[in-house]
């Protein structure tokens, strides 16, 4: 039988091998060059790497674990001989909701991200603007009103 909803809902997050907790949806990217994206993504969003699995070729990255604004996100390397080749990021878009936007904005397109869409007080009330990473992932900035 299937755990109620109110059960899951009040159980603890398990933890990582760090003790970072672990909990809800957590993204896993993959990408060319996995290294120089957690370097990017600690410049433009703040992130702070908390694990790094190197790949046995000692070139790219099989694992790494990063934080940004309290929430985790997962990338490796495209691992083509693996059955894991690289495929260009088009059907999700990486959502940070944050209080202080204009600021999380300023710090990511300074790093080097490219405007899709421009901070504006979108249709809903919300600021609310889209940026596209040198990796080629969409990131999405959200101020609720």
């Amino acid at each position: 039988m299937p755990a109620s909803t109110d059960a899951l809902a009040t159980q603890s997050a398990p933890l990582a091998a760090d003790g970072t907790p672990m909990s809800g949806v957590i993204p896993y990217i993959n990408v060319e060059g996995a290294s120089e994206a957690s370097a990017f993504y600690q410049k433009a969003f703040g992130a702070k790497e908390v694990r790094r699995m190197p790949a046995e070729d000692g070139k790219r990255l099989m694992h790494c674990h990063l934080i940004i604004h309290g929430g985790s996100l997962m990338l490796a390397d495209a691992f083509p001989e693996y059955g894991y080749p690289l495929q260009p990021s088009h059907s999700f878009t990486m959502q940070l909701v944050v209080s202080d936007v204009q600021t999380w904005w300023d710090r990511a397109v300074a790093a080097g991200c490219t405007i899709r869409q421009p901070l504006e007080v979108a249709f809903w009330g919300d600021l609310y603007g889209a940026l596209v990473d040198p990796f080629g992932v969409l990131w999405a900035m959200n101020q609720p009103a």
